[in-house]
């Protein structure tokens, strides 16, 4: 069941779930198991305008709204997690953080580039010591003429291996997040050094990085936004970053429902379809009921964007709920495969591993639950 959608987000949907029944849903075991998407499919993606949706067509974008990106990403979602996150942060938390906040210059030189799949780029907010914590960020950018010079290390930064821009927040001034700046940094840039993570339980198809930068210089004019604005624009790009969390795992769960309802229909026990049974009938209804859920939360922080309102404790909400919801549905879905539900060569496994995560990045279950309750209550647990 969904909301009416119009014309527009409804050819949107049908041309993106075409594409990805195509493009990814084939190759994504096959990438899991290789550890690395094809890098091919990036410039695929920006050619169907995916990398552009949300940017204006003046800057090489698409256009659209946030609920065309929420029904881009949940189909996303469904093919391959690692895909969606690759659009996820080239586009939803650098593309979308230099159309706020960028000089009409930087726009010009990045935007058409990341949109076109020409060019990629990554956040560099995590570091080793600091997730959740993200005010007390180390790594530091020192003022040297008309020059900054940064210095500092960032931890499992999707697309860092590939990324040709990254988007890293320094300490340029006093402790906490009034003293810190985001900086547009070129990956060759002298010093900017990254090295893949491997052996990750889940997404392992994605590109995910530690970089470690030891005195990169940039000029002032890579500055995104003004000194000392750059905690309030990570905070704004993972507030909108969680909308676009919520509708992947969406997918998850979609694809999770889809296999499971396949699955029982094709097994037999004691002589006819487990389908049969009323326990897994209960697992299926259970993922069933949490996707229309999930959608709907999703959909509703959408159309607070679009309408210009405030959405951050709606968008913790739906990515609260739906990055817990994936999880579950996955574990229902193995359920339903039983022991072949534990190999990989049925795709409900991956589910589940790819879901994990999505309860630990962009805030963690608990840092929604903080940010939820202190929106209802007025009360800084955080402090």
């Amino acid at each position: 069941m969904d909301l009416e959608l119009g014309d527009a987000h409804r050819e949107l949907r049908e041309v993106a779930r075409a594409w990805v029944d195509k493009e990814v849903v084939p190759y994504a075991a096959a990438w899991d198991r290789a550890e690395s998407v094809d890098t091919a499919i990036v410039r695929k993606l920006g050619d169907m305008g995916f990398l552009g949706i949300e940017i204006p067509e003046e800057h090489g974008g698409s256009g659209g709204d946030a609920l065309s990106y929420c029904l881009l990403l949940e189909e996303l979602g469904r093919g391959d997690s690692s895909v969606r996150g690759i659009v996820s942060v080239s586009l939803g938390l650098v593309g979308k953080s230099l159309e706020a906040y960028g000089s009409e210059q930087q726009k010009q030189d990045w935007l058409p580039r990341l949109c076109a799949g020409e060019s990629l780029g990554c956040f560099g907010l995590t570091e080793p010591g600091t997730g959740s914590d993200a005010a007390n960020l180390t790594t530091r950018a020192v003022r040297d003429g008309e020059d900054w010079v940064l210095t500092g290390t960032k931890m499992f930064i999707t697309n860092g291996t590939w990324a040709d821009i990254a988007l890293i927040f320094a300490r340029t001034g006093e402790p906490g997040p009034k003293g810190v700046t985001a900086f547009l940094v070129p990956t060759d840039a002298p010093g900017f050094g990254r090295t893949e993570i491997k052996g990750k339980l889940g997404l392992r198809g994605q590109a995910t990085a530690e970089i470690v930068l030891d005195g990169v210089r940039v000029p002032d004019s890579a500055r995104l936004g003004g000194e000392g604005q750059g905690f309030r624009i990570a905070m704004a790009a993972l507030d909108k970053g969680r909308m676009g969390v919520a509708a992947g795992c969406v997918g998850v769960a979609r694809a999770c429902l889809e296999a499971a309802v396949r699955y029982a229909g094709e097994r037999e026990q004691f002589g006819k379809p487990i389908a049969s049974y009323q326990l897994v009938q209960e697992l299926i209804a259970d993922i069933a009921v949490e996707v229309e859920a999930a959608r709907l939360l999703a959909w509703r922080v959408a159309d607070l964007v679009d309408r210009g309102r405030p959405f951050g404790t709606e968008a913790s909400v739906a990515k609260l709920f739906a990055s817990e919801a994936a999880v579950k549905a996955a574990n229902n879905a193995i359920q339903v495969f039983g022991g072949y539900g534990y190999i990989d060569e049925y795709p409900v496994s991956k589910y589940l591993r790819d879901a994990r995560v999505l309860t630990l990045y962009e805030g963690t279950s608990q840092i929604q639950k903080l940010l939820i309750g202190r929106a209802l209550t007025g009360v800084n647990a955080f402090v």
